[in-house]
């Protein structure tokens, strides 16, 4: 369906029109995301945390790599992780290189977690993707990061 028909607002502009695109789609998708994550009792935002402890391989991670990677950057990751420490998804311990400084590490129960949300995230992304080609999804990933580029 068109979007000026989704938010009944005929005579838009075309970047408007791609504007409100992108907006209306981005809630769509994290809409359906957060039923996914619902029964597991996890954010989008500490599934994203647990994603990114997962990629350092047992390593761990200091709150500035988990920020810069994250996807919502405006996202409390300080408060993110409390709420993974009290799941007992992560654990958190002072540096002992640099006393101000916490690493953060996937635990084992983590790493199950994801590895049970894995299929189920895939096919979230899969749900959305089966609507393209995959020539289309290279384009529209090409043509999304040409237009976030300011």
């Amino acid at each position: 369906m068109k979007i000026e028909n989704i938010i009944k607002s005929p005579g838009m502009s075309t970047s408007k029109k791609v504007m409100m695109n992108i907006m209306y789609t981005q809630n769509v998708i994290g809409e359906n995301f957060n039923e996914t994550m619902k029964e597991y009792d996890l954010s989008p935002e500490q599934f994203n945390v647990l994603r990114i402890l997962r990629g350092q391989k047992g390593k761990p991670a200091n709150m500035c790599v988990i920020q810069e990677r994250m996807i919502a950057k405006t996202s409390n990751t300080t408060r993110l992780v409390d709420k993974l420490l009290l799941k007992k998804l992560v654990t958190r311990e002072v540096c002992e290189e640099n006393r101000r400084k916490m690493e953060i590490l996937i635990t084992e129960k983590g790493l199950e977690l994801l590895k049970e949300l894995d299929p189920l995230v895939q096919g979230h992304e899969e749900k959305f993707a089966n609507n393209l080609t995959h020539t289309e999804l290279e384009q529209l990933n090409t043509l999304l990061e040409k237009y976030r580029t300011i």
